[in-house]
């Protein structure tokens, strides 16, 4: 067993920066080790403590499998990527960064569909019309399944999107889509709404605790002080 708590931070893009600010201002400057383009660092002051630089959705793989014992990043990858994550990780702190909120957004010309109800009565309709059901383009597939679950949605399929979600019901991919958005000016722009209910998540990172990995008293204590910088 490592004596070291590894801390799993974002490796790349805003979220890389915005978490660096953040840690710094909270008195934890963090320096890669190695070469510059290196993926190991530490924290000045702290030498018990090993970063590790992954991309923001593998910091959720590590989390969930315990190769890290906290990481940083969006609650919505974390929950997209344990559906069981209540009881892998622990949720220690929102960050107040990397904000955007997980929705379900339909055809603006759709104007009798404004709820999740009105959303299962028009796939209804839709399949009797065009023999088959409508389809939902997004990266979410786990948060979507259960949210339209919640809402008695049945009618619908889902269409991985490996691009740019919110364009796919304009090329004919989808009918709807199931993406983030931080302001929805995106969405409008490519004559997309959000349904009135169809806030799936509202998401910032998170400073999140592995329940799956291999704790001791020592690295418990690293944690609080940790948490408690980050959160004072």
């Amino acid at each position: 067993m490592s004596d070291k708590l590894i801390l799993a931070l974002p490796s790349k893009g805003r979220l890389m920066e915005q978490c660096a600010d953040a840690l710094a201002k909270a008195g934890l400057v963090v320096t890669k080790t190695g070469a510059a383009r290196g993926y190991k660092g530490e924290i000045e002051g702290l030498a018990d403590v090993e970063v590790n630089f992954v991309s923001a959705s593998e910091i959720a793989q590590f989390l969930k499998t315990g190769a890290a014992h906290l990481g940083i990043t969006g609650e919505d990858l974390v929950r997209e990527a344990i559906p069981d994550c209540e009881q892998r990780v622990t949720f220690l702190a929102p960050c107040g960064f990397g904000r955007a909120d997980v929705v379900t957004a339909v055809p603006a010309c759709w104007i009798d569909v404004r709820r999740m109800s009105d959303l299962e009565e028009m796939a209804l309709t839709y399949r009797r019309v065009h023999g088959r059901r409508v389809r939902v383009a997004t990266k979410y597939l786990n948060l979507t399944r259960r949210f339209f679950t919640q809402k008695g949605v049945t009618g619908y399929r889902i269409v991985e999107s490996l691009g740019a979600t919110e364009g796919a019901p304009a090329a004919g991919l989808s009918e709807l889509v199931v993406d983030i958005t931080t302001t929805g000016a995106t969405l409008r722009a490519n004559g997309l709404k959000v349904l009135e209910d169809g806030v799936i998540l509202r998401s910032q990172a998170n400073l999140i605790s592995s329940k799956t990995a291999r704790w001791s008293p020592a690295l418990r204590a690293l944690e609080r002080q940790i948490a408690a910088r980050l959160t004072a």
